[in-house]
């Protein structure tokens, strides 16, 4: 039995999953976060041994037995960080064939059997990757709003305080976000809202997002124009991705991942609908398993095994022995 590793390391949480050659579940493991650029990289070593032991206690898994494996890990974003990314990763003892990628590459093996195409992510923030046939690569910055990059939950939170503020300082119509954050507060009045938010009595949570989506289904012109800002915002990214793939013309998988496509469709219209006005042969899926499936496909193909015989039964037996809870991506969103 060949054995393959996969380990998704996020900002909340970390995940590794074992599986065979034919698409079996052999373990799954689960740590906190690992990104370098919050606990260092002592920390992405702790977070992936720790997800890694989990997953192999079952089965008394050797790192010696493993023969792929694919690591998609946050805060890998530049090839200044290889290095010492590689350093992280070797502390686990494997000798087989590995790859090694931002974590927002393994949306897009884990929902497209071709490995290749765009990946648009929705979560706690934004972040857009793709690669076309032959490994040429299209991304973001993966920053979010300091460069321009909009659309997940932090950014749309940030939106709504904005449309708060503006209704109490007489700038923009009224709207049922203030009485939502109100509520979340335990504030009384609008202006003692604004004074907690500004005083930091009260800090802006990204899970608030699913509070503007409710007000918004509820007609609120303000959430509703937040909700339409963030399509437009999510749409243009994956644009840019299919413009610098030169994909307009082509026909390929958008795997739509994060927990705002995976709770909620209010966002799937008019993201997709911009994102046709690119790419018209643009195939969508939204990705209903873990990111850490595809990092295993990923260490498949490190080991240059086919995908295509597993894919499914891997996706179908993940979902039939993983936690409900677990197969949404890395998000501050629950």
């Amino acid at each position: 039995m060949a054995v393959f590793l996969g380990i998704d390391v996020g900002g909340s949480k970390t995940h590794a999953l074992l599986a065979d050659e034919n698409g079996s579940v052999l373990g799954f493991g689960e740590a906190g976060p690992g990104n370098h650029e919050t606990v260092g990289y002592d920390g992405l070593v702790d977070a992936m041994q720790t997800a890694f032991l989990e997953a192999a206690s079952g089965k008394q898994i050797k790192p010696r037995e493993i023969k792929g494996a694919g690591f998609g890990i946050a805060g890998y974003d530049w090839p200044s960080e290889r290095e010492a990314t590689l350093d992280a990763v070797s502390v686990l003892g494997l000798s087989c064939p590995i790859k090694v990628v931002n974590d927002a590459v393994l949306g897009l093996y884990a929902g497209s059997p071709k490995g290749w195409g765009v990946n648009l992510i929705a979560g706690t923030s934004n972040n857009c990757y793709g690669c076309d046939a032959s490994g040429n690569e299209g991304r973001v910055t993966g920053a979010g709003m300091f460069f321009g990059e909009f659309g997940g939950a932090w950014e749309i939170v940030v939106k709504a305080v904005h449309a708060v503020n503006y209704q109490w300082i007489k700038r923009g119509p009224e709207t049922k976000l203030s009485e939502r954050f109100m509520e979340i507060t335990g504030t009384s009045s609008l202006a003692q809202l604004m004074e907690s938010l500004v005083m930091e009595e009260h800090i802006v949570n990204p899970a608030w997002a699913v509070d503007v989506f409710q007000i918004a289904g509820q007609g609120d012109a303000a959430a509703l124009e937040i909700i339409q800002w963030a399509a437009d915002e999510l749409s243009a990214l994956a644009s840019a991705v299919i413009r610098q793939l030169h994909f307009e013309t082509v026909e390929f998988d958008l795997v739509l991942s994060g927990s705002l496509f995976q709770k909620d469709s209010t966002l799937y219209k008019p993201v997709t609908k911009g994102i046709l006005e690119t790419a018209p042969s643009a195939h969508f899926i939204i990705l209903d398993v873990p990111p850490v499936s595809g990092a295993v496909f990923l260490g498949m193909s490190a080991a240059n095994l086919k995908i295509g015989d597993c894919f499914c039964k891997l996706r179908n037996t993940i979902k039939k022995n993983i936690p409900s809870s677990e197969l949404l991506p890395d998000t501050g969103i629950k």
